[in-house]
């Protein structure tokens, strides 16, 4: 008796559910959706990358300019750029027996100038004295005891009676800001010897002598 009963009300329940989707319209509804194909998916677009045309395009110019003729600029790459560190002349590198001669000359003069009572001291030149940094070291022991303590200004005075002002650098013992111009003017080259005579602290007297004459003399023999 309970079992029919469960059933009895379980259909009641039933046909009232229906009755309300009949109600609502759902169950047409329902039957519609499914009755309906798949829409295909929207093509996706493909991105391309944009081109710029490349124009040649007049200059807009002012009317304060525009009637004098149109600049025209150079590319970067034929500017002409300098040049560091190259030996100047058509000496090349100085051989070790170049340099020998030109160190036995300068100490040949240093005896006869030391008659004169004035300290001397001989140089050397090497590519990083006459290209590139431009720095000419001097001995400590020489700087120490014959040139001021302090950095200074010194004139550089060729055996023409030129002057060349210089700045002395104490604590790096040597020849900065000034001897770049001397080297230059007096086209110094790898071999030459430089033979500086202390008139006083602050005045250098130059002799220089020069590898060049050594090779001349080698091709006035070989001739």
């Amino acid at each position: 008796m309970g079992k029919v009963s469960y059933e009895e009300r379980r259909q009641k329940r039933v046909e009232e559910n229906k009755k309300r989707l009949d109600d609502l319209n759902l169950t047409h509804l329902s039957q519609a959706l499914k009755n309906l194909s798949p829409k295909s998916s929207p093509i996706k677009k493909v991105w391309k990358p944009r081109t710029v045309e490349n124009r040649m395009v007049a200059v807009r110019r002012s009317a304060r300019v525009a009637k004098h003729p149109a600049p025209v600029h150079l590319p970067r790459s034929s500017s002409p750029r300098k040049s560091y560190g190259v030996v100047r002349g058509n000496y090349g590198v100085a051989r070790d027996e170049e340099r020998a001669s030109t160190i036995e000359k300068a100490e040949k003069l240093v005896g006869k100038l030391e008659e004169e009572g004035f300290p001397t001291v001989i140089r050397p030149m090497l590519p990083s004295h006459v290209t590139g940094c431009f720095w000419l070291g001097l001995p400590s022991e020489f700087c120490r005891t014959r040139l001021p303590n302090n950095d200074a200004t010194v004139t550089l005075v060729d055996e023409e009676g030129d002057e060349y002002p210089s700045v002395y650098l104490a604590r790096k013992t040597g020849l900065s800001g000034g001897w770049r111009g001397f080297a230059l003017a007096h086209e110094l080259v790898d071999g030459d010897t430089v033979v500086f005579q202390v008139i006083s602290h602050s005045i250098f007297k130059v002799y220089i002598i020069r590898r060049s004459d050594e090779l001349n003399k080698v091709l006035t023999s070989e001739d």
